[in-house]
């Protein structure tokens, strides 16, 4: 089983996430925190007021932040602001946007409220016209695997995290060998820099890499999974690992000029993309549109790639045979 960093999302207390910034997207994570509608239950006092006095205004905008700080589980560095109330599609209710804000870091929540100011509603309206993944730019990004297969395995990767590493060797070789030509794997940039220092430099190299060969890429990233404490070196020197970055890249193609260079555009543009799926960790997959957040077992991912498998029409490989004394147990 893949292990993971950081807090858990409410309601699953067992299942490992990985690591999330700290508040860069405070905003969307704990929006996204929510799943489908959330109905909460505000106390009004004795008696509920639909054209409450100034007063009571402010007794029920603060029960209002109160309760919206409580369930998004907001730090305390977030101001929260009540906009004005507006018509709604649903009877009974009004909209009321509340402005969530860290810095110069803002998102609008829109939420309902009924017309007797008792109830509060999160209302998630998902467009089955539009697919979440179909924005992210796969132009240019190495392929491993079968260029031509109908399952895409998408993993939005960060060439530090200890997390990542682990998920890289699952996917190679186990996922690889399971599944062979019925699959290919696509990496997008997501380097974690409040977290890790240099996995930004990285990032930039691989990209390099990637513009002169797929196979040298992947070289690349699998040295730098499987070697990471080697490169942060016991010391912890950032321009040593810079340079040990800069010289195992160098090792698999020329490239002096991009690498000295460092520019970060299209790193940055990837990292756009996972503001807009609102990521909050790596490792981050998606399976035919299929999300995965953070790390979890094998056999999990498994079965989200033997359901896209079916979906495209493909059967799955059969399932693994049971180790001779598991077997064994098995019978006793």
């Amino acid at each position: 089983m893949i292990a993971a960093s950081k807090r858990l999302p409410r309601g699953f207390p067992d299942q490992p996430v990985g690591v999330f910034f700290p508040e860069r997207i405070i905003a969307l994570l704990r929006i996204r925190l929510l799943a489908g509608l959330l109905l909460l239950g505000l106390t009004a006092g004795c008696k509920a007021q639909i054209a409450p006095q100034n007063d009571a205004n402010s007794a029920l905008d603060r029960r209002i932040e109160i309760m919206v700080r409580s369930e998004f589980e907001l730090p305390a560095n977030v101001t929260v602001s009540l906009g004005v109330r507006g018509p709604s599609q649903f009877a009974g209710y009004e909209t009321l946007p509340v402005t969530l804000s860290v810095g110069k870091t803002t998102q609008v929540v829109d939420l309902l409220i009924s017309a007797d100011s008792t109830k509060l509603v999160k209302l998630d309206i998902m467009d089955l016209t539009k697919d979440p993944t179909g924005s992210i730019d796969l132009t240019g990004r190495p392929i491993r695997g079968n260029p031509a297969a109908n399952v895409t395995i998408i993993n939005f990767d960060d060439l530090e995290c200890p997390f990542c590493a682990r998920m890289n060797e699952e996917l190679f070789p186990a996922t690889m060998e399971r599944y062979r030509d019925q699959v290919r794997f696509i990496y997008k940039d997501y380097p974690l820099t409040e977290l890790h220092p240099w996995a930004m430099h990285a990032a930039v190299n691989a990209d390099c890499l990637a513009a002169q060969s797929g196979s040298v890429y992947w070289n690349y990233v699998d040295y730098l999974h499987a070697h990471g404490d080697e490169i942060s070196g016991p010391d912890r020197n950032l321009q040593k690992s810079f340079e040990a970055l800069d010289r195992i890249a160098r090792d698999e193609g020329s490239l002096n000029a991009c690498i000295a260079k460092q520019d970060e555009t299209a790193v940055r543009a990837s990292l756009k993309e996972t503001l807009a799926l609102g990521l909050n960790g790596a490792p981050a997959l998606f399976v035919n549109g299929e999300r995965i957040d953070g790390a979890i077992p094998q056999d999990q991912i498994w079965t989200v790639i033997d359901r896209a498998l079916r979906d495209a029409g493909e059967q799955p490989p059969p399932p693994e045979a049971p180790a001779p004394a598991q077997t064994a147990e098995a019978n006793k």
